[in-house]
């Protein structure tokens, strides 16, 4: 009986050993802990912002969408925060950031871009690759436009700079650009809803169960706060001034040629298909892939998002 028990304990401990030794032997280090939460203050708003990685190394700026947060990006800076610096903040009215009423704040994107614009310079940042999703992209190009020389590489992700790419859910929202008080109640409720943000994860994605319900119920919650009705009709609003843009940034994209990654979730209920090819127009040799996921792409598919990012930088030298 001894001589069995021994011959146990021995295998036992030679087991033991062995996957200690596996597990010392593992080269890719956990950096999912290297997430930081901050706040600085930009003409008197307090701006959070998440940040990860070194910060000597190549920055990403990561600009969200609406109506998310910073925190879309919570999945994906863990898997580039080895190689890269990682800074995500929140616009004033989003996620951590003030919310000051619409009444004492211009909410308007060449305001954001402003603010955000102020934000890099309190963090440093002289140069940046551009991460884009949606609202991050006027907030993005009017900052590539401002500031060419700090523009590394910019990374679009269902983020629209041509007409094409406003799909048949734009023809209301056109109209109330042209009719504010017409058009307001039959527009914004479906922005500021729990149930229009759920619309806005899932799309038409045959992929439901991927999908984790906080996501829109955070959002749902945020939108619900006081003040945020006004917020985000003001800022719709002044939407159309992006679209307005769209061919003088079209005309930026040709004339710097910056080098240009476009991600596009393909069951977008927005943004349509046809504006993700339509940056090969402005940057012929830009990388277009669509993606098996929604308007939040991350959602799905963010290892095949943080690879195709990891390729590309690489491939560039950046």
């Amino acid at each position: 009986m001894k001589k069995i028990l021994a011959t146990a304990f021995l295998a036992a401990s030679t087991a033991l050993s062995s996957s200690a030794g596996m597990a010392g032997a593992q080269t890719v280090p956990s950096i999912s802990s290297t997430t930081t939460y901050h706040k600085v203050t930009v003409d008197g708003l307090k701006i959070f912002y998440r940040e990860a990685g070194p910060k000597d190394a190549p920055t990403i700026l990561l600009l969200h969408g609406y109506p998310s947060s910073s925190r879309m990006f919570a999945t994906l800076i863990p898997l580039l925060a080895d190689r890269y610096h990682l800074v995500a903040p929140d616009y004033p009215g989003f996620g951590e950031s003030d919310a000051p009423p619409a009444t004492e704040f211009r909410y308007t994107f060449d305001h954001l871009a402003q603010i955000i614009d102020g934000f890099t310079q309190q963090l440093g940042l002289r140069s940046y690759v551009l991460y884009n999703n949606d609202y991050g992209g006027p907030i993005g190009m009017r900052l590539a436009v401002a500031h060419p020389e700090r523009v590394k590489a910019i990374i679009v992700q269902n983020a629209v700079a041509h007409d094409e790419g406003l799909g048949p859910a734009w023809d209301i929202r056109k109209a109330f650009w042209k009719d504010r008080s017409a058009y307001e109640d039959k527009v914004i409720p479906g922005f500021t809803s729990l149930e229009g943000a759920k619309g806005r994860r899932l799309g038409s994605t045959p992929h439901s169960d991927r999908y984790d319900p906080e996501a829109w119920e955070w959002e749902g919650a945020h939108l619900a706060q006081p003040g945020q009705r006004q917020i985000q009709s003001d800022l719709f609003y002044d939407y159309q001034t992006n679209v307005a843009s769209y061919a003088s940034w079209q005309d930026w994209l040709k004339r710097h040629h910056p080098p240009l990654l476009v991600l596009w979730g393909k069951y977008d209920p927005s943004f349509a298909l046809p504006g993700a090819e339509a940056y090969k127009r402005d940057v012929p040799d830009a990388e277009v892939h669509m993606l098996d996921g929604g308007h939040f792409a991350l959602d799905e598919a963010v290892d095949e998002a943080a690879t195709l990012i990891r390729a590309f930088l690489a491939k560039r030298g950046i």
